[in-house]
């Protein structure tokens, strides 16, 4: 990716105020906006992501879908870093997230979710299984889960987010932010060599656009989060879920392993769709999307037929 590419990718979307005190979230909203919940699709981005993390995989959203909408969460990619005034935690960002599908008038949509935005999304479901908020009337028409550790038990943690959810996280995440170390991260966590150096560098420059030194020890603490309403708020929402239920994983995932979406299917969501895809790692949608896309696509097929 150039410079010009990341231009590109920004003059595709817009800002749109995204919270109380007035911060600015991305949006990119493409095709009809006319078309119907079936044929909308909205993609929420992991962590260290942003919405360019779907880039790859858009063209082949959009053959499927008449709709196709994605974001940066606050904090991440082109929307606002505050240094106050934002918690960064999962449920502002879900606040986050339905504040913008309002904007655009999405009242009904599938869901595509990957890393942390799979527990924004699991937050999604608390309300939306309550029909709070009320004007989201036509639903969820799917949710797809991808290579997450919405299990934090089986979650293999790599050394870098243990150290930046410690006390010491704020200090690591200031003398570590480098390109560099950032590339170590994002290998360990993928589970095998078959990102280039070319993407990972994409992921870091969509990443750091704007972004303050220690960010990213803010960023992770959703992990605590994690650890206080999985079993409480967030899992049993998954279970309470009305809607199609998708898992879809690269197989060689090292941070969120192949045991965490067999636990969810076996556990959480007996009636769910598990597909593993052999040969792709946690950051499935950038290393190949033509195959994460030939693996999650046919699930949509066959909750229409």
């Amino acid at each position: 990716m150039s410079a010009a590419d990341l231009r590109a990718w920004r003059e595709r979307g817009r800002m749109v105020e995204a919270t109380p005190l007035g911060h600015e979230a991305f949006l990119i909203d493409e095709g009809d906006p006319g078309a119907t919940p079936e044929e909308t699709v909205v993609l929420l981005h992991g962590f260290p992501e942003s919405s360019y993390s779907w880039s790859g995989a858009f063209p082949l959203l959009a053959s499927h879908f008449r709709r196709v909408v994605t974001l940066d969460f606050i904090g991440f990619g082109f929307s606002d870093k505050p240094s106050e005034g934002f918690a960064y935690s999962l449920m502002e960002q879900a606040d986050v997230a339905l504040r913008l599908l309002r904007e655009s008038g999405v009242s009904g949509c599938h869901f595509v979710a990957h890393d942390m935005g799979d527990t924004v999304m699991t937050e999604l479901l608390v309300r939306l299984n309550r029909n709070s908020p009320g004007w989201f009337g036509d639903g969820i028409r799917s949710v797809s889960f991808t290579n997450g550790s919405m299990v934090l038990g089986d979650a293999k943690l790599r050394v870098g987010q243990r150290a930046l959810v410690s006390p010491l996280g704020p200090v690591l995440s200031r003398i570590t932010d480098s390109p560099r170390i950032f590339e170590k991260q994002v290998i360990s966590a993928q589970g095998n060599d078959r990102l280039s150096e070319e993407q990972i560098l994409d992921m870091y420059s969509a990443q750091a656009t704007g972004a303050p030194k220690g960010l990213m020890a803010d960023l992770i603490g959703y992990i605590k989060e994690r650890r206080r309403f999985e079993e409480s708020r967030w899992l049993p929402a998954v279970r309470d879920c009305e809607a199609p239920v998708q898992i879809c994983w690269g197989g060689d995932d090292a941070v969120a392993p192949v045991a965490i979406a067999k636990r969810l299917k076996s556990e959480v969501k007996p009636d769910a769709k598990l597909i593993v895809i052999e040969g792709l790692g946690h950051f499935a949608q950038i290393q190949d999307p033509e195959a994460w896309f030939g693996g999650i696509s046919p699930f949509w097929d066959e909750i229409r037929d």
